[in-house]
């Protein structure tokens, strides 16, 4: 059983693997042989918790369908077993980013400093615009 955090695990039994032809160039070897591998990861019937599929359903990874499902296909290695660990790998890194929370952002204050100057800037550029008037011969 994968173990991704405190609160959330995926049994093997929730996860398809299988063994595909890899694409592109390889040589002889490349048509015979299925290294690749292609795995999908239903979320919605997993036993994740729910604000941990939740997050997974909201993120914006093209990994993850419309479906709720999560298909990775892993063809880096030459090797099957090598394969099968790198997209193991990378639904545990995709189901722990959906796990952690992020921080809360606390805006910060204005220093009275920049307070003031933004203010000096505005009647600075206030100034110079009165400036812009039309000029009278007769005065």
């Amino acid at each position: 059983m994968p173990f991704i955090s405190r609160n959330a695990s995926i049994p093997e039994h929730e996860i398809e693997l299988t063994a595909i032809r890899a694409q592109g160039a390889g040589g002889q070897n490349v048509n015979k042989v299925a290294s690749a591998i292609h795995l999908r990861f239903d979320i919605k019937a997993s036993s994740l918790p729910d604000f941990c599929k939740q997050r997974l359903l909201a993120m914006s990874d093209r990994r993850i369908t419309a479906d709720g499902w999560i298909i990775i296909k892993a063809q880096r290695f030459r090797t099957r077993e090598q394969n099968r660990a790198d997209a193991l790998a990378r639904l545990h890194d995709l189901v722990r980013r959906a796990g952690v929370m992020p921080r809360r952002r606390v805006p910060g204050r204005a220093t009275l400093a920049s307070q003031q100057r933004r203010l000096d800037t505005k009647t600075r550029r206030g100034r110079n615009k009165q400036m812009r008037g039309k000029v009278n011969p007769d005065d």
